[in-house]
């Protein structure tokens, strides 16, 4: 019977409503984030949502409607990082209910594609106890698509970037459009302003154009096309371009058991890197077996993992280790990092990088510098009993 109280009394939510809608670029839609008690009496609450930026921006993140009697603190966002956050709470007895607003945020489209807006798990639903309970168990998210309106003059499409949607690394794009019967001039330019237009300037009857060169970012063809004397309305053409690879970055290898790099025959990879424009997409590893394996790796070749990454049993010698980030364009970032696997088993164990004696590892340069202490004390000694051996000599003629 308790376990059963138990849990009912942690099973607090929050979601987004609606979790899902097609919006047009430059138009503005609303969210609004509802919690559940569970049948709990709640009496403070903590919402952490992040976006995306780039597709995004929060226009105002309160509509003045919530169960919310008491802010904390003002609800805080920034259209930079993507956050938003609200912290307030009720009075006791606080609060039950099934649906409680806590509030309606206000988002603007500025660019196309898929748009996630998620309930991270810093969040926290109190309850209306004396130890403020955290009950929160299930979070929310929303998945929006942004395209842009749908066009009011010529259709255009791009045999170089088909999907407006997608990034792509080609910063030479070509846009080709239709012309109807009795158009007898088109007006376009490009930019990178999702509201704009062509001037009533015309540039010729052409039905295609090529751009080089573009800077990375999101770009847009705006297009309209003259009827008589009077210019028709206008098209919009949105072009995702990124030609730079992820940020620099490092693995790390874990357990490193001595500095040069020398681990246990079930290493960890782990590996981590961002990108400005397009997001990662996906990692690939190689794992190359050099001189003194004992046998072929089977990851001579490059194949798709995830951070943290444990290859197969590996046999003692030296490996490279390399790992590609992917962008959303294709673009790639490489790193490298050799290992040397030794036998812990074994009293005695030479390698490339030295010797092992007992789970002690000497490296090479220290073996060298032993060695020359070694014949230096081996000489000393030599030269000690050379001159005890003489001073005997000695005392032995002075006595005869």
């Amino acid at each position: 019977m308790a376990n059963s109280i138990l849990a009912q009394e942690k099973n607090a939510s929050l979601y987004l409503s609606p979790s899902s809608g097609t919006f047009f670029t430059g138009s503005t839609f609303d969210v609004s984030v509802f919690i559940n008690t569970g049948g709990n009496d709640i009496n403070a609450v903590k919402v952490d949502l992040k976006f995306d930026p780039r597709k995004l921006q929060i226009v105002t993140p309160t509509s003045g409607k919530s169960f919310i009697e008491i802010w904390i603190s003002s609800p805080n966002f920034s259209n930079a990082e993507g956050t938003v956050t609200f912290q307030g709470g009720v009075p006791s007895p606080g609060i039950n209910t099934s649906a409680g607003l806590v509030s309606t945020i206000t988002f603007r489209v500025v660019a196309p594609g898929e748009s996630l807006i998620s309930i991270l798990d810093s969040s926290l639903v109190l309850s209306n106890d004396s130890k403020g309970t955290n009950v929160l168990t299930s979070i929310g998210k929303g998945i929006y698509q942004t395209t842009l309106p749908t066009p009011e003059g010529p259709k255009v499409f791009s045999p170089t970037h088909p999907d407006q949607n997608k990034w792509y690394s080609n910063n030479s794009p070509t846009l080709v459009w239709e012309k109807e019967e009795g158009v007898t001039d088109f007006s376009f330019n490009i930019d990178q302003n999702p509201f704009g237009a062509p001037d009533n300037n015309s540039e010729g009857d052409k039905t295609s154009v090529s751009f080089s060169s573009l800077e990375d970012g999101v770009w847009y063809f705006h297009l309209k096309a003259k009827r008589g004397d009077v210019w028709g309305g206008v098209s919009h053409y949105g072009l995702l371009i990124d030609t730079t690879p992820p940020a620099d970055f490092q693995m790390t290898v874990e357990p490193i058991l001595r500095k040069e790099n020398i681990t246990s025959r079930e290493p960890i990879v782990s590996f981590l890197t961002t990108d400005a424009l397009s997001g990662i997409s996906y990692y690939q590893l190689k794992l190359l077996g050099l001189e003194g394996t004992g046998k072929e790796t089977g990851l001579g070749f490059f194949i798709e993992v995830s951070s943290p990454y444990k290859p197969p049993l590996l046999d003692h010698g030296l490996y490279r280790i390399v790992v590609r980030a992917f962008d959303l364009a294709g673009n790639w970032r490489e790193t490298a990092e050799e290992i040397e696997v030794i036998p812990t088993e074994k009293l005695f164990y030479v390698s490339k990088k030295g010797i092992n004696i007992s789970n002690i590892f000497l490296s090479w340069p220290m073996v060298i510098l032993i060695l020359i202490l070694l014949i230096l004390l081996i000489a000393f000694l030599i030269f000690l009993i050379r001159r005890w051996r003489k001073k005997k000599q000695e005392e032995r003629y002075t006595t005869g």
